[in-house]
């Protein structure tokens, strides 16, 4: 076990807001250093956050990169002490004129 994920779970049951946003990051990083193309040298800078929520003692955060175009929905269950990860691609970018709206 990597000495990361061995101080997370060790540090599991006081989980922050700051703890949990790095521990996702880290958990992205690795999934693509192993899954995605020229991924080697990817560093937990070159993630970011895009939304982040806290309810009780469970946490969700959305995540991207810029050098690619997976994007990953992390989700802490503070109950199980358990963090589930879905990778999402993306498939099309659509632009959507404001005027259009009048047209609904």
């Amino acid at each position: 076990m990597d000495s990361m994920l061995y101080a997370f779970l060790r540090e599991l049951a006081t989980m922050t807001n700051q703890r949990f946003i790095n521990f996702a990051k880290f958990k992205v990083q690795q999934w693509l250093g192993h899954n995605a193309e020229n991924m080697d040298g990817i560093s937990t800078d070159d993630i970011f956050v895009v939304w982040y929520s806290k309810t009780l003692q469970n946490h969700k955060a959305l995540l991207g990169t810029r050098f690619t175009n997976h994007y990953f929905e992390c989700t802490f269950n503070g109950d199980k002490g358990e963090m589930y990860m879905d990778v999402y691609d993306k498939v099309q970018n659509v632009c959507v004129k404001v005027t259009q709206l009048n047209a609904v």
